[in-house]
């Protein structure tokens, strides 16, 4: 049961840090990345918009992400600690 938790966290962690990376390219309609970007942002904007409603606008940085990789790993030391 621990190793599937931890398994299912660190594949969270990989999806937010995809989001954040095609964050910082541009995909236009017609790539054939678009239907991957897409999902990324339909996945994991349920999550990330409640905590940008709480983080203060740090200067055009969205830490919403951070935020969430942080938290994963938060969870993830107890766990992996007791395996």
């Amino acid at each position: 049961m621990g190793s599937l938790l931890v398994t299912l966290l660190r594949l969270a962690s990989f999806i937010f840090i995809a989001r954040a990376l095609s964050s910082w390219f541009r995909v236009g309609p017609d790539s054939p990345a678009r239907p991957i970007v897409d999902g990324l942002y339909r996945i994991t904007e349920p999550v990330l918009a409640p905590i940008r409603r709480v983080l203060p606008p740090m200067g055009g940085l969205d830490l919403s992400v951070f935020a969430v990789i942080l938290g994963i790993n938060i969870v993830l030391i107890p766990i992996v600690a007791r395996l």
